[in-house]
């Protein structure tokens, strides 16, 4: 798969996985733990079984090198999806991981020693300096519940958690760029070794995800599809979970494949044009708040992308 095919993948997968974890989060937000459990869970029996010929093909990078990697990508996904359950809407949600930009620059500078073009740094200020603006319209007080300052700490404890995310996503993007450089490409392969070697991490979170799955088995069904009549009676959550699973499996092995193909600033500027095309259809198909300090970032991705 080379690059351009690989960032159709990334479009693809990616925009249609955001629609079914919107459907997901409207009904459970804080169902966050389930998601990525049933994300890793679905993507380390697919490796196993395709990529790993069951245990038979034996791995190119060795395991502790995958060890490092495998604790910033568990903590990154875990804590973007803990991020909804402290009142970050889906947009808010799209446009402030849009800062992952800065984010790769500043450790490509820092752990790589690089240097860029003016031009380079220019673009990126710019389209990061748009995500900063709806940070400050993105909180809406929760004026039945009469608490508005819990409400507000509650936010900020998710702004908290997604930059924290944006910043180690960024590190990992250079680590897992620095693995391809000595080992060579395996793209497969460390996306099955990512999965499976987070898959005990989840014990941590065990009460929460089974709380969860049994929310999503007493959800209602979906109305009556004629084409899919058998789907009308099984829970619309678990329909929604599993569409969510699938299309990641699209969207993060294309991302894997990408990051194989180019760098960690290259792959993180396809994966903001994404989130900007994501962030469009949440505010039109879902009718989600967006404000004037919202608006000012969407002309600013569009536009000052055309600098690379």
């Amino acid at each position: 798969m080379g690059a351009a095919t690989a960032i159709l993948m990334v479009f693809i997968g990616c925009c249609s996985n955001v629609v079914f974890l919107e459907f997901l989060v409207k009904e459970e937000p804080a169902c966050g733990n389930l998601i990525t459990f049933a994300q890793f869970l679905f993507i380390a029996f697919e490796g196993f079984v395709f990529t790993m010929n069951f245990g038979k093909r034996k791995n190119v990078i060795p395991l502790k090198e995958y060890l490092i990697l495998v604790v910033m990508f568990f903590l990154v996904n875990v804590t973007n999806n803990m991020a909804f359950g402290f009142k970050i809407s889906m947009p808010l949600h799209i446009i402030f991981r849009s800062g992952g930009l800065i984010a790769s620059l500043v450790m490509g500078v820092i752990v790589m020693g690089r240097t860029y073009s003016v031009a380079k740094y220019l673009s990126v200020f710019m389209i990061t300096a748009g995500p900063r603006a709806p940070c400050l319209g993105g909180y809406v007080g929760d004026d039945e519940a009469g608490d508005k300052n819990s409400g507000l700490v509650t936010w900020l404890s998710g702004i908290g958690i997604l930059t924290f995310a944006l910043f180690l996503s960024a590190r990992m993007g250079i680590y897992q760029e620095c693995l391809y450089t000595k080992h060579g490409k395996h793209p497969l392969e460390a996306l099955f070794f990512i999965h499976t070697l987070s898959l005990p991490g989840f014990l941590l979170a065990a009460p929460s995800i089974l709380d969860h799955a049994h929310r999503f088995s007493q959800s209602l069904p979906l109305p009556p599809l004629a084409s899919f009549p058998v789907l009308a009676h099984l829970p619309r959550l678990w329909i929604y979970l599993a569409g969510n699973v699938l299309t990641q499996y699209l969207c993060v092995g294309s991302v894997f494949r990408l990051t194989s193909e180019c760098t960690a600033l290259t792959v993180t500027l396809v994966l903001t044009l994404r989130k900007f095309l994501s962030l469009v259809f949440s505010i039109i198909y879902f009718q989600n708040p967006f404000t004037l300090q919202h608006g000012g970032n969407l002309p600013s991705v569009y536009r000052d992308a055309a600098l690379y």
